[in-house]
């Protein structure tokens, strides 16, 4: 996939507790990286011995050592070479015998990995630490479609009453208020939305909630619900890691400032019910490419959260999973020079 913003993005990559002694390898971007831990952390390599080529992924972490599977060379937490068994004791390491490193972190449950020498800001996610509250880790999702388009899917209010009917929302209360999309602290963020909801997070417990949504970049989005009436406020952070073309896995937070002793798997299976609703949809999107030109597609006042979006793709050169304005109208152009 080619070099963009997203490069200097960070994707979680795997839950944090799936990696332990062996190496792992993942993609993002199209890229073949992996992942190990050793004393020193966690660190992240293109997946590719320099001498022959092969995945280290398929080798093993020795003395915090990262070694290749086909000839035993080892790797440091740096990417040195510091160990080539075929070559003779007298001779020195070459020094162009060095792995690709990329920038590897542990956050909230998960690994995540940036491809850039310079990385963008990590995300901040405060209700994770925060003292009574309580975060249940989802996923990951699996979805045949691009990052941009999951991402669209999550800021839709309007879909709610019928994709998640019974549930998110009820057909009768379909009208979606007029709202503000504003940009503040690098992400954008919307006033209050309120959505009537039946069964909100599988307690069976229905009113209006007020949602508020925030885009903290390309791949990256969360909301926060409160409910009417109460101090309880819920919270959920959606990353999306894409991995190719139209191949991504999609992780989820979810936070809780209330049944705090309550078991978290009855609020993990029932956003695995809403994550799958969802998917059929997304999935069956065309163009798969998301289209970065207002005129493609029409909008409505309730889009006015995925207006701003795409305007921000386009306007920070994001051209993985998305169908740029230029590509759209030379298209268009040739189809009326055809015609």
């Amino acid at each position: 996939m080619q070099q963009d913003r997203l490069w200097s993005e960070w994707h979680p990559v795997c839950k944090a507790e799936e990696l332990q002694g062996e190496p792992k390898q993942v993609f993002v971007l199209g890229e073949r990286v992996v992942i190990f831990r050793n004393g020193k952390g966690v660190h992240a390599f293109k997946d590719l011995c320099v001498h022959r080529g092969a995945a280290l992924s398929l080798g093993k972490v020795r003395n915090g050592h990262i070694v290749c599977p086909y000839h035993a060379w080892e790797y440091d937490s740096d990417g040195t070479c510091v160990k080539i068994p075929a070559l003779p004791c007298d001779r020195p390491i070459p020094k162009k015998a060095r792995a690709t490193v990329y920038h590897c972190e542990e956050q909230y449950g998960l690994i995540w990995v940036n491809l850039e020498e310079a990385p963008a800001p990590f995300i901040t996610y405060p209700e994770y630490h925060a003292e009574g509250h309580r975060t249940v880790l989802c996923g990951p999702y699996e979805v045949k479609a691009n990052a941009p388009r999951i991402i669209e899917n999550f800021l839709d209010v309007s879909h709610l009453m019928f994709v998640h009917e019974g549930m998110l929302g009820e057909t009768d209360h379909a009208e979606v208020t007029d709202y503000d999309v504003t940009f503040a602290d690098n992400r954008f963020i919307t006033s209050k939305i309120p959505v009537y909801q039946p069964n909100p997070d599988g307690r069976s417990k229905g009113g209006y909630a007020d949602y508020v949504y925030e885009i903290l970049n390309p791949t990256t989005a969360r909301f926060t619900k409160t409910t009417e009436g109460s101090d309880e406020a819920f919270t959920i952070l959606l990353a999306v890691n894409q991995e190719d073309q139209e191949k991504s896995k999609a992780f989820m937070l979810l936070t809780r400032n209330y049944d705090l002793d309550a078991q978290d798997d009855s609020f993990r299976e029932f956003q695995d019910i809403i994550f799958y609703q969802d998917l059929d949809i997304v999935e069956s999107q065309k163009p798969e490419l998301l289209p970065l030109d207002l005129q493609a597609e029409m909008h409505l006042k309730s889009d006015a959260l995925t207006i701003a979006y795409r305007r921000w793709l386009d306007e920070l050169g994001v051209e993985n999973g998305t169908l740029a304005i230029r590509e759209e109208r030379r298209n268009k152009r040739k189809k009326s020079i055809m015609h």
